[in-house]
């Protein structure tokens, strides 16, 4: 368009060129011979009247043909006028087209090759708005478009993160059930169940976490093409006292390492028992992977807060892991040999958040401690 233009521009100045030209010519030449033909019968006039001894006619015919002369020169005068009508015309269309290129082809020009480059996939360069083009308003909608993509673009790479989060912690998670039947399995195997009740207790524990495994197999499916934020978390009143107690002794099974400590206060705390049986398992099969001491586990009460300690006397997590014990797939740089994923502190702090609660960590000279804090039953919370 910009060279349509221009060629243009140069055709109408060439046109107008051309035309004053050729009436200029024309002009000159009709003004040349009918002056030549006055100026030759003025003259032969004079001559005659001279020849006659009239003086006074000799001189009105001269000041005649004096005049003549002048309008003449006018004439050439206007001829000139001519050309610089033409020159100011032509100027006039080549300011008319700088005003168009700049106000109009230029901005076009830009969002041209702006379009260009988001069909390419780039959206690194922004698209400046100009007040003072017809386009100010279509930069806007163009580069508050390229926001847009590039938010949805985030938000999409964000999505395809956590769904693999989603699916490493779950697939975590279903670890922990199936080792608790392969340890009661391998105790029937060497018969262990020496009672009729005793054999009851490790069927009824096998059929539970086949049950556990079943739920996170299903999460597992349900989540598959979800975001982390809508694992399903169902919060409830649950005496934490009862339910911790069942849950270490079932935990600690033939190992027998795991001790529990019996609240003196009622521990009503508003919770999801199956992803607070997860936190428990969590952090006590952490203590037994990598402190392979007793664990102990005991209740306080403070501000509105019910906090659930986990303490082993192992070596503990290093300061400087400390920060970053939580991020997913971060293992502690004393973690030896021990097989692990990174998942577990990762996936406790995240179930605890969910349940309007939150868990730290406490280095202490002989192990660690490890706290989950629920809100209490009835208790408001900010």
């Amino acid at each position: 368009m910009k060279m349509r233009l221009v060629r243009l521009t140069v055709f109408f100045a060439a046109i107008m060129l051309l035309t004053a030209i050729y009436f200029n010519t024309s002009a000159q030449k009709a003004a040349t011979q009918e002056t030549g033909a006055q100026l030759a019968v003025a003259l032969n006039e004079v001559v005659q009247l001279a020849r006659a001894g009239e003086w006074d006619a000799v001189s009105d015919k001269s000041a005649q043909l004096s005049g003549s002369l002048r309008k003449s020169c006018g004439q050439a005068g206007r001829t000139d006028g001519m050309f610089l009508m033409c020159g100011i015309a032509v100027l006039y269309m080549v300011v008319v087209f700088v005003y168009v290129y700049m106000a109009i082809l230029r901005p076009f020009d830009h969002m041209k090759q702006f379009a260009q480059k988001i069909a390419q996939g780039d959206l690194d360069v922004p698209l400046d708005y100009e007040r003072s083009n017809y386009f100010g308003a279509f930069t806007w909608a163009f580069d508050s478009m390229r926001r847009e993509i590039t938010k949805a673009r985030a938000c999409e790479h964000e999505a395809i993160e956590n769904n693999k989060t989603v699916i490493a912690t779950l697939s975590h998670d279903i670890k922990t059930p199936i080792a608790s039947i392969r340890a009661y399995a391998e105790g029937l195997e060497a018969n262990l169940d020496t009672t009729a009740e005793k054999r009851q207790t490790y069927i009824r524990v096998l059929m539970r976490k086949c049950d556990e495994v079943s739920r996170l197999t299903n999460d597992l499916f349900l989540h598959s093409l979800a975001d982390l934020d809508k694992l399903k978390i169902t919060l409830e009143r649950v005496e934490l006292g009862g339910f911790l107690e069942a849950a270490a002794a079932e935990l600690a099974a033939e190992k027998n390492d795991v001790r529990f400590q019996k609240p003196p206060f009622a521990a009503v705390a508003e919770a999801d028992k199956n992803r607070l049986l997860q936190i428990t398992e969590n952090l006590i099969n952490n203590s037994r992977k990598y402190a392979k001491s007793v664990i102990m586990i005991w209740m306080t009460e403070e501000n509105g807060e019910i906090g659930i300690h986990f303490r082993d006397y192992g070596p503990g997590i290093l300061d400087e892991d400390l920060p970053f014990i939580y991020d997913k797939f971060y293992r502690g740089k004393n973690c030896g040999r021990e097989q692990g994923s990174g998942l577990g502190l990762y996936i406790v702090k995240y179930i605890a958040g969910q349940m309007r609660g939150s868990v730290f960590l406490k280095n202490h000279p002989d192990g660690l401690e490890a706290v989950v804090c629920l809100p209490k039953a009835g208790a408001a919370k900010d």
